[in-house]
């Protein structure tokens, strides 16, 4: 007989018979979402930018949960989690996305017009760093989501925490890179992303989690002036 300790690793690993089962219990994908995965796939290498369904679901679930109406988006490749987004949002509420490129963004405008959310749905192109900067500097995001250039995170977060609402959400995507962030010498884009790990759990006005979901995905929530947390004032 087989004895476990709570030390154990209890994540399954992940064989492509098991993922096809975690997927079938997520919402299927829309014929919109169907079509979309197709444009990218034509994109070639490019597809693997889109994140994947199921993270797609969990994104529109989160909204839902949380009520979220103002959020705010770096990285928005073709709109597949632009999308996700604005189908969790209620009535009057909005997701603005932030990306450089109008050969993707035109892809995503589509996506969002077959699917009746372009009214919900407000593109900023141009540098995400400028864009953040020229928001309000008010508390008022109730959710934000990184998913852009790596070296980028921490620039990124640095800008949008303060305007974050407290109890408010921040996710960050890839954050293992496909593992290579747990090790203390990688490189390059997986080195950033380390470091912004370390950033993410030293910041005192955060809580947060990296959940094993594609990728890796860190969620962080807002901390509130009701909060207790224990060793800290």
């Amino acid at each position: 007989m087989t004895t476990h300790t709570a030390d154990d690793i209890k994540t399954v690993p992940m064989t492509p018979e098991l993922y096809r089962y975690l997927v079938a219990q997520a919402e299927p994908p829309s014929p919109v979402q169907r079509q979309l995965t197709e444009w990218n796939r034509a994109l070639g290498d490019l597809a693997v930018m889109q994140i994947p369904h199921e993270q797609s679901a969990f994104l529109t679930l989160l909204t839902r949960m949380t009520g979220a109406t103002r959020i705010v988006e770096v990285g928005t490749f073709t709109g597949y989690s632009t999308l996700a987004f604005a189908l969790g949002l209620p009535p009057g509420g909005t997701v603005t996305t932030l990306d450089l490129s109008t050969e993707w963004t035109d892809i995503a405008r589509r996506a969002w017009q077959a699917a009746g959310v372009a009214d919900r749905v407000r593109l900023r192109l141009g540098p995400a760093e400028d864009t953040l900067r020229s928001l309000p500097e008010e508390p008022v995001i109730d959710l934000a989501f990184l998913d852009a250039n790596k070296d980028g995170y921490a620039t990124y977060w640095d800008l949008l925490v303060p305007r974050l609402r407290p109890g408010g959400l921040l996710l960050a995507d890839n954050v293992l890179y496909a593992g290579e962030a747990a090790d203390p010498r990688c490189t390059g884009d997986a080195a950033a992303i380390r470091r912004f790990n370390i950033k993410v759990r030293a910041d005192t006005r955060m809580e947060s989690v990296m959940l094993p979901i594609a990728d890796g995905l860190t969620l962080a929530r807002k901390r509130t002036t009701a909060d207790r947390t224990p060793g800290r004032p």
